[in-house]
């Protein structure tokens, strides 16, 4: 079987679709719907149901992409890397939330990637679960760090850790309410205090909401940002309350630069996982990283 056909196959099970496939692979589209064919009529099976928007593989399809993806991802490796025996250093591509990666992921792949010698050189790229997700299925990522949890059999996920989220805001604030207005009243008391969020549907507080008053937010965000680092500047200098993970705002905390408006007895977690397309994890440099992450996470508070 032609190793040329099985990659085109597997670019498009990842892609989902020939046009996406086309251009991750440099080709036209006719292209690689003509070798899909051809791997089709080798077979004597149909691999992928052509709909609408994209494909979808068939039962045959995934069977195939399980079983040929992670030996095609290995023969890539060693044509990238080269036949040297000398030569130890590979490159891992990571991608993840901007802020869990670069405060917690990258410092700890950083040191790992030096560590007596055996290590790799590094490259991150920062987007949301979505868009990591869909990297690493089409090949641009080794490694992704996730807050959902893939489905299929193409991409394998690991619990990596769980982040605490809680509510805070400047001294300021916490003062106008009065520390016994949210025991009494609840989520109400909360109502004319001003929002500060990563986005217009209030993701964070809505989740927290969610999981500990049980309701929804009643006010609309004052300040959006796309990112949880000036989330927590924007609430350090008054801007309005905000849910933040505990491990981003500690020090702050700490400093009394901001304080907890609220203590729940069952605070609101999320998970993180670590993804790998399934089979790279015999590659070393992908493994030595998977490995370190899990090992740092350990002591992650």
């Amino acid at each position: 079987m032609d190793l040329a056909l099985l990659r085109t196959f597997v670019t498009v099970h990842r892609a989902g679709s020939f046009t996406r496939a086309a251009a991750l692979l440099g080709l036209s589209q006719p292209a690689v719907t003509s070798q899909i064919r051809t791997l089709e009529r080798q077979l004597g099976r149909p691999l992928f149901l052509r709909q609408a928007r994209g494909v979808t593989p068939t039962t045959i399809g995934d069977e195939l992409a399980h079983k040929a993806a992670p030996h095609l991802d290995a023969l890539v490796e060693i044509t990238e890397s080269g036949l040297d025996s000398e030569s130890s250093s590979r490159t891992l591509h990571l991608a993840g939330p901007p802020e869990f990666t670069g405060e917690r992921a990258l410092p700890a792949l950083t040191e790992l990637a030096g560590d007596d010698g055996q290590g790799f050189t590094l490259r991150a790229s920062f987007g949301t679960a979505e868009e990591a997700l869909e990297g690493l299925a089409a090949g641009h990522h080794d490694l992704a760090i996730s807050t959902a949890r893939p489905r299929g059999a193409l991409l394998t996920a690991t619990p990596l850790c769980d982040e605490e989220h809680v509510l805070v805001a400047s001294p300021r604030w916490a003062e106008r309410i009065g520390p016994e207005a949210l025991r009494l009243k609840g989520a109400p008391a909360l109502e004319n205090l001003p929002v500060v969020e990563v986005h217009e549907s209030l993701p964070f507080v809505s989740r927290y909401w969610a999981s500990v008053f049980d309701s929804r937010p009643a006010a609309s965000g004052t300040v959006i940002v796309p990112d949880l680092r000036a989330v927590l500047a924007c609430a350090v200098s008054g801007a309005g309350l905000a849910v933040l993970p505990r491990y981003l705002c500690a020090a702050v905390l700490d400093r009394g630069e901001i304080v907890m408006l609220h203590d729940p007895a069952v605070p609101p977690l999320r998970t993180y996982f670590l993804v790998v397309r399934t089979g790279t994890l015999a590659m070393p440099h992908i493994a030595r990283a998977h490995e370190g992450l899990q090992r740092a996470a350990t002591s992650w508070g």
